[in-house]
């Protein structure tokens, strides 16, 4: 394995159990800390040898790339927004497409890593609690790794597109009763009871792979710094992952500055950005999240506390938008970019365009949206907010009628 260490992000105490998920010490959250020396006197061109993607990092990564699970994970599009940005007032907008990802989001990049890891453990069982996303990519590693994989959905709230990649991929796949946190909970147990190895972002490995998407981006902006990154906020992993590169960046001298992290969380769904609000570094639990954006519908997020210190620490931000704001986002970026995100993926351009204009964000700001998965996995929602396909006859009168309309 290469040189890391698991420690405890509460309290720093050193934890050696690989199958643990939280500080047997104070029941802290844990995270990875790499050994980065030896890339401290080299340079970004260093890594470009190896195919853009998360295993261009690998030095940033605590797997041996030798025991790598992959599926050409990353290397996904950053998108100059040229139309967006004219539409919102603003000299420069990118978006990062996750959707284009072997799975159709994000998840990817985290899993390749934890699938990773499990194989060097020996795990022969994987699972997760998931709102979809992350059970479509979890089934997909562990069929390519030839291990068994447990997905534990809660009943009814799950988008049919990830469901469906969930079961093609051989999942076993468990409807629970409850919402996102109760299917967690129960996935957890099985895990404290070593009949599963959980994958879920609350293992510390997952944000690891999850950090690569800010390499990217600075590796296709050629390491111009943004001046602020957007993300959906809802289990909060990504955030902090993305903080966490950051700071390994500067680390090792690669960077000199951080861009300000912005969160955008659904209005029904918003803990960490009620916390912002009141200054907090720690938030209150919303027992009954609700939003149209099902990956974002998570009222106890379990990286909620590390998100709030990725946002205060980079002079960030964090706000909410209600369900009408992400569905005129996720319009406007297909009608202007030709560029198709599930709802949750829109949110963090429904923050942008409201941030820009309640003044927040200034026209000269260099800003990256990340939007992490494919529209296709919610199919439903764009067919509901669309208007639906007009009867023609068949003649061009008709046709041409319908047209000029």
């Amino acid at each position: 394995m290469s040189n890391h260490r698991v420690v405890c992000w509460d309290c720093g105490a050193d934890v050696a159990d690989p199958y643990v998920n939280v500080c047997p010490e104070c029941g802290g959250l844990l995270t990875v800390k790499m050994d980065l020396e030896e890339l401290k006197g080299k340079r970004p061109a260093d890594l470009r040898s190896r195919p853009i993607g998360v295993w261009r990092y690998y030095p940033f990564m605590p797997v041996d790339p030798e025991h790598k699970v992959s599926i050409q994970e990353g290397g996904t599009p950053l998108y100059r927004t040229d139309a967006l940005a004219k539409e919102l007032g603003m000299k420069e907008a990118y978006v990062k497409f996750e959707g284009l990802n072997p799975t159709g989001s994000f998840k990817d990049r985290g899993m390749t890593v934890g699938v990773s890891h499990a194989k060097e453990l020996g795990a022969g069982t994987v699972g997760c609690a998931s709102t979809g996303n992350t059970s479509a990519s979890l089934a997909a590693y562990a069929a390519k790794a030839g291990m068994k994989c447990a997905v534990f959905l809660p009943s009814g709230k799950v988008a049919m597109g990830k469901l469906a990649q969930a079961l093609f991929f051989g999942a076993k796949v468990l409807s629970v009763d409850g919402n996102f946190d109760d299917a967690l909970a129960l996935a957890r147990k099985m895990a404290d009871e070593r009949k599963l190895y959980l994958l879920n972002s609350i293992n510390p490995y997952r944000p690891e792979g999850q950090k690569s998407v800010l390499f990217e981006i600075m590796d296709q902006l050629d390491y111009c710094i943004p001046d602020r990154i957007i993300l959906p906020v809802g289990n909060a992993a990504n955030i902090w992952a993305v903080y966490k590169a950051l700071t390994e960046l500067r680390e090792v001298g690669w960077i000199d500055r951080m861009p300000r992290l912005t969160g955008i969380q659904a209005e029904g769904s918003a803990p960490v950005a009620s916390a912002f609000r009141s200054k907090s570094e720690d938030f209150v639990p919303e027992p009954n999240p609700e939003t149209i954006a099902t990956a974002i519908r998570i009222g106890n997020p379990v990286s909620g506390r590390k998100a709030l210190r990725a946002i205060y620490s980079t002079g960030g931000f964090c706000t909410t938008v209600t369900d009408e704001e992400i569905i005129s986002a996720q319009q406007l970026l297909g009608r202007k970019e030709g560029v198709c995100v599930e709802p949750a993926s829109a949110a963090s351009v429904a923050g942008l365009r409201k941030l820009r204009s309640e003044g927040i964000i200034q026209e000269d700001e260099r800003v990256v949206c990340i939007c992490t998965g494919n529209g296709l996995k919610d199919p439903d929602s764009i067919i509901n907010n669309c208007a639906p396909p007009v009867r023609c006859r068949n003649s061009v009168e008709d046709a041409e009628r319908i047209l000029s309309s």
